[in-house]
């Protein structure tokens, strides 16, 4: 179901952003800090020994096509901050790292096909320096978008469990509460849509929304909520999300956050 939504029950977007690049670790802090969380709490959590057990075995059973790269970059094999721009008006919410993805380079979307065809769409639409994201030190900005997850952990086949989710929800509330200039949540599958629910903070409309690719619901405080497709490898490869699809979801977005003519290579 899509919600129609008049332009009086929207917010207008700030006048002038100032683009740059965000602090990863910062980001993360300032957030925790805004609810109560000790800083450095995320990359420090080992709350749920499954995730924990996964994650650090990613790290002594690397592919031989990571080696080089794990030999150059390291292994990260702990919770992934979010990352991006902190006067974001987008906010994209995942599922949770892939194993060799972020959990691999330490950033969202980071190592993986996921992200190849995230980052490729970002860059068309000026949201993003490059349409690459090969590690956490490779100069990629984002302008305006700011990339977190329903999980911070990867979890085993893809899979969280109830429990995880809920140990991870208070940071995905605190990096949502971050963002002051927030107009619009991009949930990328089911699970991130039901995570954006739970986190939150002003609640959700009745009756609860449904996942449903290319629906909008306007959320309490105007902010809009946008479904999409995961951008996983077995959705792309397989033709079930395409990229002018997820162009057409992308603009849809910047439309809904009043960016609508304003994207494009004048950002990057």
């Amino acid at each position: 179901m899509t919600l129609l939504l008049p332009l009086s029950n929207r917010r207008r977007p700030g006048q002038g952003w100032r683009w740059q690049r965000l602090n990863t670790n910062m980001a993360n802090m300032a957030g925790e800090k805004r609810l109560n969380l000790p800083a450095g709490a995320l990359t420090a959590c080992r709350k749920c020994p499954r995730l924990v057990a996964f994650r650090e075995s990613c790290a002594l059973h690397v592919p031989p096509r990571f080696r080089g790269e794990v030999k150059k970059h390291g292994f990260w094999a702990k919770p992934v901050p979010a990352f991006g721009d902190r006067n974001a008006f987008l906010a994209i919410v995942g599922l949770a790292p892939a194993a060799y993805g972020a959990n691999r380079t330490g950033r969202m979307f980071t190592g993986d096909r996921s992200g190849d065809f995230l980052y490729a769409a970002l860059y068309r639409f000026g949201l993003a320096s490059h349409g690459a994201s090969r590690h956490r030190d490779d100069g990629l900005k984002l302008f305006g978008v700011f990339v977190t997850a329903a999980l911070r952990c990867a979890p085993p086949k893809n899979r969280p469990l109830p429990q995880e989710l809920a140990f991870c929800r208070p940071y995905l509330r605190a990096d949502l509460a971050f963002l002051s200039r927030l107009r619009v949540i991009l949930a990328l599958g089911r699970i991130a849509h039901e995570a954006v629910l739970a986190a939150w903070p002003e609640g959700f409309p009745k009756p609860k929304p449904k996942f449903a690719h290319g629906s909008q619901y306007l959320l309490p405080g105007g902010v809009v909520l946008v479904d999409s497709y995961h951008v996983s490898q077995q959705n792309t490869f397989t033709g079930r999300l395409t990229a002018s699809a997820f162009d057409t979801i992308l603009a849809r977005c910047l439309e809904l956050a009043g960016q609508g003519g304003s994207h494009g290579t004048g950002r990057r």
